[in-house]
């Protein structure tokens, strides 16, 4: 990790960074890890590769509603919000996650954008909504993927929150590729699709 430190904190969860190198912006959940970038004077425009490749659903769908699981330092959200027809309902477990995107990443403060401070599955299992268009999927913790986000019982949760012919896309990593995931989505969707950045991130495309 690159710049200067502006903010540290520490929850139930760990450490949060903030760290500026005077273009960028950058939040970290750990010394070696980049959990979010944002270029400061364009933070809609996606600096991240993984990010970059989950907005790729787009070519392929127009969607209305979304829901965002895992917001990080936001920047899949705020390339969103650059649609002004899309409303996205998203959700963070960690509150100075939250505070953090809003303070220091731009986060926009928006009628469109509805914030959950909560844990996603508690949010899947707990929370009436319509079904959405899309689902984002980018649960990480200093450790990578969250356990949570590959299991077979999430994965039908999100299934049955989408609309017919919805998408889901997940962020994980390149080794999953081979892993039960891909089969758990087998049962649901009939497309499936990968995208592999050169971080090693495996972005998953189904419908």
């Amino acid at each position: 990790m690159q710049g200067k430190e502006l903010y540290r904190s520490y929850d139930a969860y760990g450490v949060l960074l903030v760290l500026d190198d005077g273009n960028k912006r950058y939040l970290s959940f750990g010394s070696d890890d980049e959990q979010s970038c944002i270029l400061k004077d364009q933070p809609n425009i996606p600096q991240l590769d993984y990010v970059r490749a989950m907005l790729l659903v787009l070519c392929f769908a127009s969607p209305k509603r979304v829901l965002v699981l895992g917001l990080g330092g936001g920047s899949l959200t705020q390339a969103l919000h650059s649609f002004a027809e899309i409303r996205q309902e998203v959700v963070e477990l960690r509150a100075e996650v939250v505070k953090i995107a809003q303070r220091y990443f731009q986060l926009p403060r928006s009628k469109r954008i509805n914030l959950h401070t909560m844990d996603a599955r508690t949010y899947l299992d707990t929370e009436m909504a319509k079904p959405v268009d899309v689902i984002f999927s980018d649960i990480y913790d200093a450790d990578g993927v969250c356990e949570q986000q590959l299991d077979p019982g999430y994965l039908y949760e999100c299934y049955e929150r989408l609309r017919p012919s919805g998408w889901l896309v997940l962020n994980c990593w390149k080794e999953h590729r081979a892993d039960a995931v891909l089969e758990a989505l087998r049962c649901h969707f009939a497309q499936l699709h990968t995208c592999t950045t050169q971080d090693g991130n495996c972005v998953v495309v189904c419908r």
